[in-house]
């Protein structure tokens, strides 16, 4: 047996030496009396995560970039004077400082000279004290319960005087995040430029909590997740040292659920041992940690990428009524459907470790069937799903909704796919549909192109006031002939108010150049008249008559606009392209068409009616 192992086996209590005086020898009891080990009672066996606790830099596992620093700054007596160590819980964080602590006081046991090592293959000199926290010169402190300056106090008064035994004072700060910013600030300067002979090691899973002056102070490490297929090898060479037979896939599932901390997978996987008895399977494992079959999973998915939603909602009954809960079964949804998209784009990723065979071989026949679109499209549903499931007051019955929706949208085409199709079916020659007047209708969906026409069917396009108007108007001034063009001049000169006036409150009586004859709409403030009167002899310099006229008058210039545009989106409807987009996608509906010639609503003057009726072009574009 090894010291180290002697070590382990001697520290059955909390790690401290109480200094109690030792037994006196009792007469050998009979052989019979003592049939079971000394660990088998109750009050001497360690939990595992204790029991294989690291006790020097070989036995860590996941960190090598840290170790391999360490090593490199240790040959070449670059020692840092203080390091910050952060990671998740369960990754060594605490366990890293006291091996550090032990690497840095080093000294072989049979008194030949040495300095600060990582080697500690054997033990040293100050090595069993410091497993055991019992050295002198080794201090380690718990921050969330010392949070004060008075207890950073004790640590600066202690840092002057030299160690005892050792070769360096080291303090080891627990959860350093928890520390008052009083306790922060009165240990900057000691923490910049401490004794020759102190070292600090700091711990903390909240690095973000910690003021960026401590840390421009340590050598950070950040302690990565330890990958499922190395923590899986691991845990299989624990249960062979503990006599412990568990499947392979029992395994996977240990060091999945751990997330990657190490703790948390010698936790799990004692409580599976006492759970199975010595032998562990993974069907135990799953009804203990509350998780679906893996196979029942994948066939879950199978039967939703295929559109069976009988088959998937009684799979899923099935699952739920075994004691699987809604959400953890869409979240082994998501995982897997994380997996096959991994493998569709790394197919090697299928020799991990920690894949059960059916996920290896299932998830690469799959990643081969489905397109990227139709798994991302299936994530973005369970990542939302889930959420869903979380916050339902029946949960079961959101999770079969959510299924529901995966199932159906599973073998509909996506966008790109239902326009690919469309455009490869035969389409007849359209009759010429009426198309809107220019404007920016609000969709922000897929555009559709139309086929062009023949050049000699598309009109010519016709003369346009430019928006500025100084630089496009002649000298003598623009002539007007219709009340668009009053808008459209009026657009120009950027006066908007007097433009949505004439769109929306003046009815059309008679308009020729220099005289204007308008009827009313009911509320139309009486000022309109005289200010339209004003602003065109400014703008033209010629007189211009405005006059109220007693007849109705025809359509404003917005109701005008808005029949032509209603009568060009019915005209579109009928174009066999649309019909076939909107058949295809129930509820879609047409928000707009317009060309790109033609110019916004608010700029120009207003398209005539031989483009409306002109038909669609090759740069024609509908909105949905």
């Amino acid at each position: 047996m090894s010291d180290e192992q002697q070590i382990d086996d001697q520290q059955d209590g909390p790690g401290f030496d109480l200094g109690l005086p030792e037994a006196a020898p009792t007469p050998a009891a009979p052989a019979p009396a003592q049939t079971a080990p000394t660990e088998a009672s109750p009050g001497a066996y360690r939990v595992l995560a204790r029991k294989y606790r690291p006790q020097n830099f070989a036995d860590l596992i996941g960190q090598e970039a840290m170790v391999r620093t360490l090593r490199n700054a240790f040959s070449s007596g670059r020692i840092a004077q203080a390091y910050i160590l952060t990671g998740v819980r369960g990754v060594g964080k605490t366990t890293t400082a006291r091996i550090l602590a032990r690497a840095l006081n080093y000294e072989p046991a049979d008194g030949a000279p040495g300095g600060p090592s990582l080697d500690l293959a054997v033990m040293g000199k100050h090595c069993r004290d410091i497993i055991e926290s019992r050295h002198v010169d080794v201090m380690e402190m718990d921050a969330a319960s010392n949070t004060s300056i008075n207890d950073i106090r004790e640590i600066i008064e202690s840092a002057r005087y030299r160690p005892v035994m050792a070769r360096y004072k080291v303090y080891i700060i627990d959860e350093v995040h928890m520390l008052s910013t009083a306790a922060f600030n009165g240990l900057l300067k000691t923490l910049e430029e401490p004794p020759e002979h102190v070292k600090f090691i700091f711990a903390t899973t909240e690095i973000r909590k910690v003021p960026v002056t401590v840390l421009s102070r340590c050598q950070r490490f950040d302690l990565r997740r330890v990958e499922a297929g190395t923590l899986a090898a691991h845990l299989s060479g624990i249960c062979a040292r503990e006599g412990v037979t568990i499947e392979p896939e029992a395994l996977s599932i240990v060091a999945r659920a751990a997330e990657g901390s190490v703790r948390d997978s010698l936790s799990l996987l004692d409580q599976a041992i006492a759970h199975g008895g010595g032998t562990v399977g993974a069907d135990e494992v799953r009804r203990l940690l509350g998780l679906a079959d893996k196979g029942r999973v994948i066939d879950l998915f199978e039967a939703l990428m295929k559109g069976e939603i009988a088959r998937a909602l009684a799979e899923f009954r099935d699952q739920y009524d075994s004691g699987a809960d809604p959400a953890v079964i869409l979240t082994d949804l998501a995982d897997f459907t994380h997996l096959v998209t991994r493998l569709k784009i790394v197919p090697d990723a299928a020799d991990d470790a920690a894949l059960v065979e059916a996920e290896r071989v299932r998830g690469s026949e799959m990643a081969q069937g489905l397109s990227m679109r139709v798994l991302a499209r299936a994530w973005q549903m369970l990542s939302k799903g889930i959420g869903e499931v979380q916050q339902a007051p029946k949960p079961a019955q959101a999770a079969e909704m959510v299924l529901v929706r995966l199932a159906y949208a599973a073998d509909l085409p996506t966008p790109d796919e239902a326009l690919r199709r469309l455009k490869d079916q035969p389409v007849p020659a359209p009759a010429a549909p009426s198309l809107p007047s220019g404007g920016g209708g609000g969709g922000g969906g897929p555009r559709l192109s139309l086929a062009p026409r023949p050049a000699e069917a598309r009109p010519q396009p016709r003369e346009e006031i430019r928006t500025d108007a100084r630089a496009a108007l002649p000298a003598e001034g623009p002539r007007l002939g219709s009340l668009a063009d009053v808008a459209a001049l009026a657009s120009a000169r950027r006066d908007l108010a007097l433009k949505h006036g004439i769109e929306t409150q003046l009815r059309p009586v008679h308009v020729e150049d220099g005289r204007i004859e308008v009827a009313l709409v009911p509320g139309a403030p009486g000022s309109l008249i005289q200010d339209l009167s004003r602003k065109l002899n400014d703008w033209t310099g010629r007189r211009w008559m405005v006059s109220v006229s007693s007849q109705s008058g025809g359509p404003t210039l917005a109701e005008e606009n808005a029949a032509v545009k209603a009568e060009r989106e019915e005209g579109i409807k009928a174009h066999p392209l649309v019909a076939a987009v909107l058949a295809r996608f129930p509820g879609a509906e047409v928000v707009d068409v317009r060309t790109r010639e033609e110019p916004p609503a608010d700029e120009g003057l207003a398209p005539s009616e031989e483009d409306y009726l002109a038909g669609p072009g090759a740069d024609d574009e509908i909105e949905f």
